[in-house]
């Protein structure tokens, strides 16, 4: 973790390896001023025990033996030295140790060496050992402890690092915070504390920190300390915008479009644009926060107003690709897909090696029925190996929309990228049933059965829904009993053989299935509408059955569970329970105003049987009309919807 600005800056934190040799020089250049070469190394020595060992404190002192370091000032008393002396050491260092223990309930490291006031370098090796054996327990223990000695920074950073990587950021918080309070003048350990603040959601020492680095440098550079700190659930927003405001941000760029951000969400988009401004006083040109007052305007000002600042601050960083691509998607949003693809066109000339642009003009250029543009643009993005499959898919959909089949058949067919493969072949065996050639069709299936093992029950539910279509149902059903045999827990493999058992003759069977189901996932509403209709069909006046249907065409179009094609399938139940009771007001009401937005075979058949039963020819003969010119050759519908943008 580093954090740069106008402050006196801190040294990084050591990753694994640059802090190991960095320790290790330290370690030779000190050894070698205090003590004699021959000396130093023996010690190291008796620190460098197999990888094996144990580093319990316990085995430590049972294994080791007696060591008495000797210089020229005590060589006189060399006889005296014992077991005895070195246990006196050892306890000394002990209670050395054991007085900072309390900072986070540490256990005591041995340590074979006089108290210093600084870090203990043979400390610092045995906790490098430590760490190096993926003992990180005692590594952070004796990092730890020594970072609470004089002249310390480099220790306590390293301590912080393995904290960070091995324990919960409350952990790591409480040490980083324990040792700024020993050492209130270091500038660079607020910024730690106030970032693990952040992360661990404790917002009133966030603040409080936060407030003393800006009163140190009302500019300091805080978007480190701000980096993945943002809280995921509205509450916590609230508490860390309540801990920002009463904070002097004018001057902190940071800081402003922190407080920018939050207001915007909570819907505060007049307030926001001030914090926003503010911050590109500091930093105009700087594209997130461009893009943050852009989404601001967004609620305050006209479409208009919003374009033209952003095609402003594109023209003035014009190798900007965010910025085209944030113009772009907004003109699309508005519908714009003529000026959109104007500018992707001149991102494409400026970025002509940018796959992303290239493919999202190909789309846009689909849109707009430019197929010209589209295929340059498709090939163009195929001689990159990683979008080749993308780049094919899309040369199928537009050769599908100038109703070039075959052409389309070939791109289609050569797609192999996993998540597009199984709609790619599922055209190919739409095109093939416009052909009226059923063993194609179902030679696509089985070839991709065999080349994607994943798709195996999507192929068996789409053979089925072939045969059933040829009025081999009773194939159909025998087809996805032996797939529901191979793959017993696959939920599509059961509802498809569910729907093609018959409502009264297979009561039973497909009650018990759809129990089952509804057990598997109660929450499934197809599950919940089929079931409806199995009730409704052996009772009319099931109230259970009208009552699930009910429920699922309440279900409001904002809400995440609205399917608007189960909408429909809901009301034709509801309607068709309704004809059998000749209740025709109740169908029209049902169905009229969805068969005018959105007509199906399904919802036309009952409206017309619905006006029949009232009597009323005009409609009647007015509806046939419009069902023989619409469904007259059966329902094709194999064009694709993009949705990329």
């Amino acid at each position: 973790m580093m954090f740069f600005g106008s402050l006196s800056r801190s040294q990084p934190l050591y990753n694994e390896q640059s802090s190991l040799r960095a320790l290790l020089q330290v370690v030779i250049d000190r050894l070698c001023q205090r003590y004699k070469l021959a000396l130093s190394l023996a010690v190291c020595l008796c620190l460098a025990v197999p990888a094996h060992a144990s580093h319990a404190d316990t085995e430590l002192a049972a294994k080791t033996p007696p060591v008495a370091v000797i210089t020229s000032d005590n060589r006189a008393n060399n006889n005296a030295t014992s077991s005895t002396s070195i246990s006196t050491t050892v306890h000394k260092n002990s209670q050395m140790t054991d007085s900072v223990t309390n900072i986070d309930g540490l256990a005591p490291a041995s340590l074979w060496q006089p108290e210093l006031n600084e870090p203990s370098l043979y400390a610092l090796l045995d906790a490098e050992f430590a760490a190096d054996r993926d003992d990180k327990q005692r590594a952070m223990t004796i990092y730890k402890q020594q970072s609470f000695k004089e002249d310390a920074t480099a220790v306590f950073e390293r301590a912080l690092t393995l904290s960070l990587r091995n324990e919960r950021v409350e952990d790591s918080l409480a040490f980083a915070k324990s040792w700024q309070d020993q050492n209130p003048d270091h500038v660079p350990a607020w910024f730690y504390v106030a970032h693990l603040a952040l992360r661990a959601h404790d917002y009133i020492l966030a603040g409080e920190t936060l407030n003393r680095i800006l009163r140190y440098d009302p500019r300091a550079d805080l978007s480190e300390i701000l980096i993945g700190i943002y809280p995921n659930n509205d509450d916590d927003k609230r508490e860390l915008l309540a801990a920002l405001q009463p904070l002097d941000s004018e001057q902190n760029a940071s800081l402003s479009v922190l407080k920018a951000g939050l207001l915007y969400q909570f819907n505060e988009p007049e307030i926001a644009i001030v914090h926003i401004n503010r911050a590109l006083e500091r930093q105009p040109d700087y594209v997130p926060f461009i893009t943050l007052k852009a989404d601001i305007l967004r609620k305050i000002v006209t479409s208009e107003t919003v374009v033209n600042y952003i095609s402003q601050a594109r023209l003035r960083n014009p190798d900007s690709k965010s910025l085209y691509l944030y113009e772009i998607r907004y003109l699309l949003d508005l519908k714009q897909s003529e000026q959109a693809w104007k500018l992707l066109l001149e991102a494409h000339s400026r970025f002509n090696d940018d796959a992303e642009i290239t493919l999202l003009a190909a789309l846009v250029s689909l849109d707009i029925e430019e197929y010209a543009s589209a295929d340059d643009l498709l090939n163009m993005l195929a001689k990159n190996p990683a979008y080749l499959d993308q780049a094919y898919y899309y040369l199928g959909i537009s050769a599908e929309r100038q109703q070039q089949f075959d052409k389309a058949k070939y791109y289609l067919n050569a797609v192999m990228q996993e998540d597009l493969v199984l709609e790619a072949r599922r055209k190919v065996v739409a095109y093939e049933l416009l052909n009226d050639d059923v063993d194609a069709a179902i030679a696509t299936l089985e070839k991709l059965r065999k080349d994607f093992t994943v798709f195996a029950p999507d192929t068996f539910v789409m053979q089925a829904d072939i045969l059933w279509q040829q009025n081999e149902s009773e194939e159909a059903l025998r087809l996805l009993t032996r797939a529901a045999r191979k793959y017993p827990d696959n939920e599509m493999l059961l509802f498809a053989r569910v729907q093609l058992l018959d409502d009264k003759s297979d009561y039973v069977v497909k009650r018990t299935l759809l129990n089952h189901l509804q057990a598997l996932d109660p929450t499934n509403l197809s599950y919940q509408l089929s079931y409806a209709q199995l009730l409704l069909a052996n009772e009319r006046s099931s109230e259970q059955g009208l009552a699930l249907a009910t429920a699922i065409i309440q279900i409001r179009y904002d809400d995440p569970r609205y399917d608007n094609d189960l909408h429909l399938q809901a009301l034709n139940v509801l309607a068709g329970n309704a004809l059998a009771k000749e209740n025709y007001k109740q169908v029209i009401d049902y169905l009229q105003t969805p068969y005018d937005v959105l007509p199906t075979l399904r919802s036309g058949t009952l409206l017309l049987r619905a006006y029949q039963g009232l009597g009323n020819n005009e409609k009647v003969e007015a509806l046939l009309a419009d069902l023989q010119q619409r469904f007259s050759f059966g329902q094709h519908n194999i064009n694709d919807s993009i949705q990329l943008y």
